[in-house]
C-alpha cells in the first residue's frame, strides 16, 4: 500500500477518476467526524462489508480513520488481502484532513441529507409546519400525509392519519393513492430530507396537486406539543397500480431531463464484465419484492433509502450503476435523484426481470466467515445451558438493537472489542455467540477462542432462530452503558435523556449542512 497526504486525496476528489474513500472506524464512531464522501466500513464488519462496496479490485481506495493509529493501515492489509490493487492510507487520519484546512463532517448519510437540504434551496420545495398541517386535519379539508419511511420506522411512531408510502414508491403509486387533483399532498419523514425529497419527487414529476413537505417531520411534530401514534401499518394498495401508464410517463420525462440511460439486457454482461470501470447492480422495488424475485447479481436496494443513505451500497466516485426494476417508475426517479446527487453514470435496466430469477433476501458473500465450522449448540440446548448456568452468551448485535432485544443474560460485544469481555469470560462455562446473522458471529468464534480459556460456540441460526423457536429475550434501554455509541450514531429517538435537545440539534444540523457543504468545496449537486 501507499501513503497519501490530505492534500492529495482533496486531489483526488476533484480529479473524475474513481474513488473510493473507506473509513476504517466503527460507525458511531465515524459520526463523530468524517471526510464528506467517506463511506463506513467498520474493521468488525469489513469482511462483508467491503465486497459489497467494492464490485471491482482494481477500484483506487483511500483508507482513513480518526488519527488513532493502525484502524487504516488494517483495513488496507485486509482489502489487498482479498485483491484490491490500488489501496492507500491517508496518514494523519481526520485531524490530518482538518489541520491542512478541510472540512469535516458529523453525522451519517451525509452526502445524501446535504442533497435533500441543497434541493429544498435549489427546487423552492414548499412546506407547512406541523400547526398549520393540523388545522388543516380540522377543517377536514381533502388532503393524505405520506410518510417516506420504510415500514419499521413508520410502526416505531407515525403522524395521525398517515400512511406509510417509502420514498421510492410515492410518483408509483400517487395515482391510486390520490387520484383527484384537488387533494394535497403533505409528505413526511423523523426529520427534514425525505420529507424534502419525497414532496420534490411529486411536483418534479409533474404532479397536478399542492403537494408540500411537513417541515422537521415527526421530530417537528412532536416539538410542536402533538402526540405520535406507534405500532400502525397503514399502507399504499399492493400489486402493480392502474394507473402505472401515467407514472412511466412522467418518471420518463424526469430521468431523461437527469441524464438516466436505458440499458437493455444484451448490454448488460458487456457492463458487468468491464474491468476498467466499477458497476453496481441494484434493485431498487421493495425488499418482499426482491425476496420474491430478482435478478442473479443484483443487490436489494428501495429507492427511496438508496437516495437517503447512497454511502450504504454505492462506495465508489465516478462508478456505473445499473438500476432494477419491474415498471421502470421506481428505477427511472432513483436514477434521476442519483445523478443530481453525485453524478453517477446510471442505467435503467430494462425487461430487467425477464428470465430466470432467484429468490430470497440478499446476503452478503463472506468467504471468511464460510470457512469458519465451529461447534454449534441449537437455541434449545443453550436455553437449557442458561437455565443450569452451564454457559455465558456474547451477544453482537448492534448496541441499540441489543438494549431493545437480547437473550436473558448475554453480555454486548464488538468484534474488534473483544478483549474487554474477556474478564468477564474467565473460567471453563462454555461461550456461546449469538448475532442477528451466522456470518458475523462465525467470524468472532477464532478472536474471542483467543482471548478465553473455555470452548466458544455458535448459537445454531443466529437471534432469529432464538425467536423462532418462541424462547425469552430481554430488554433494558440502560444497557448496555459501557457501549459508548462506538457502533451506531444515535438518532434522537435512541437516547435515553435530553431527547427533545437532540431533536433541536439534529435539526439544525441538517439545516446547517448546506452551508458546510459549500464550505468544504467537493459536492457537486445537480451538475449533470
Amino acid at each position: 500500500m501507499q501513503r497519501i497526504t490530505p492534500a492529495t486525496l482533496k486531489s483526488w476528489i476533484g480529479d473524475g477518476a474513481e474513488l473510493a474513500i473507506l473509513d476504517a472506524r466503527e460507525d458511531g464512531e465515524f459520526g463523530r467526524s468524517h471526510l464528506f464522501w467517506a463511506n463506513p466500513c467498520g474493521l468488525s464488519r469489513a469482511e462483508q462489508r467491503a465486497r459489497a462496496i467494492l464490485p471491482r479490485p482494481g477500484t483506487r481506495i483511500a483508507c482513513v480513520d480518526g488519527g488513532e493509529g493502525g484502524l487504516a493501515e488494517r483495513l488496507a492489509v485486509y482489502l489487498e488481502g482479498i485483491g484490491c490493487t490500488d489501496v492507500s492510507v491517508m496518514e494523519g487520519g481526520t485531524p490530518a484532513w482538518a489541520a491542512a484546512g478541510y472540512v469535516l463532517f458529523s453525522g451519517v448519510n451525509v452526502p445524501s441529507k446535504a442533497f435533500g437540504e441543497w434541493v429544498e434551496h435549489h427546487y423552492h420545495t414548499p412546506s407547512i409546519d406541523p400547526a398549520e398541517l393540523q388545522a388543516m386535519r380540522a377543517s377536514g379539508e381533502p388532503m393524505v400525509i405520506l410518510d417516506s419511511r420504510p415500514m419499521d420506522e413508520f410502526r416505531r411512531m407515525s403522524i395521525p392519519g398517515a400512511i406509510d408510502v417509502p420514498g421510492g414508491e410515492l410518483v408509483y403509486r400517487i395515482g391510486e393513492i390520490a387520484p383527484d387533483p384537488a387533494t394535497t399532498i403533505v409528505v413526511n419523514c423523523a426529520g427534514r430530507t425525505r420529507s424534502i425529497m419525497g414532496a420534490e419527487s411529486l411536483r418534479s414529476a409533474g404532479l397536478p396537486n399542492k403537494v408540500v413537505a411537513l417541515r422537521n417531520g415527526t421530530m417537528g411534530w412532536e416539538l410542536a406539543g402533538f402526540a405520535c401514534e406507534t405500532g400502525r401499518t397503514d399502507s399504499y394498495p399492493a400489486g402493480t397500480p392502474g394507473s402505472l401508464p401515467t407514472a412511466l410517463a412522467r418518471a420518463t420525462d424526469f430521468a431523461a431531463r437527469a441524464g438516466v440511460r436505458s440499458l437493455d439486457r444484451a448490454g448488460l454482461p458487456g457492463l458487468l464484465a468491464d474491468t476498467s470501470r466499477t458497476t453496481y447492480l441494484l434493485d431498487v422495488r421493495d425488499p418482499a419484492e426482491y425476496a420474491a424475485g430478482h435478478l442473479p447479481g443484483s443487490r436489494s436496494a428501495p429507492g427511496g433509502q438508496l437516495v437517503q443513505a447512497t454511502d450504504q451500497w454505492v462506495a465508489v466516485r465516478g462508478a456505473r450503476i445499473v438500476l432494477v426494476d419491474d415498471t421502470g417508475v421506481r428505477a427511472r426517479m432513483t436514477g434521476g435523484w442519483l445523478r443530481q446527487l453525485g453524478q453517477w453514470e446510471v442505467h435503467v435496466l430494462e425487461d430487467g426481470l425477464a428470465g430466470p430469477l432467484e429468490t430470497g433476501p440478499w446476503r452478503p458473500a463472506c468467504p471468511e466467515a464460510d470457512a469458519i465450522r465451529p461447534e454449534a449448540v441449537t437455541p434449545a440446548e443453550l436455553a437449557g445451558l442458561l437455565d443450569e448456568g452451564g454457559a455465558r452468551v456474547v451477544q453482537l448485535s448492534r448496541s441499540i438493537d441489543f438494549r431493545e432485544a437480547h437473550i436473558p443474560g448475554a453480555l454486548w460485544g464488538v468484534r474488534t472489542r473483544l478483549s474487554a469481555l474477556a474478564p468477564r469470560l474467565a473460567g471453563d462455562r462454555p461461550v456461546v455467540v449469538a448475532a442477528p446473522d451466522e456470518a458475523t458471529a462465525r467470524l468472532a468464534i477464532p478472536e474471542l477462542q483467543a482471548l478465553v480459556a473455555a470452548p466458544v460456540r455458535l448459537l445454531a441460526g443466529g437471534l432469529a432462530a432464538w425467536r423462532e423457536a418462541g424462547l425469552p429475550l430481554a430488554a433494558n434501554r440502560r444497557t448496555p452503558e459501557d457501549a459508548d455509541c462506538i457502533d451506531t450514531y444515535l438518532r434522537p429517538y435512541d437516547r435515553n435523556e435530553g431527547v427533545e435537545a437532540a431533536m433541536h440539534e439534529y435539526l439544525s444540523w441538517e439545516i446547517d449542512l448546506v452551508h458546510e457543504v459549500a464550505r468544504d468545496g467537493d459536492a457537486r449537486f445537480g451538475q449533470v
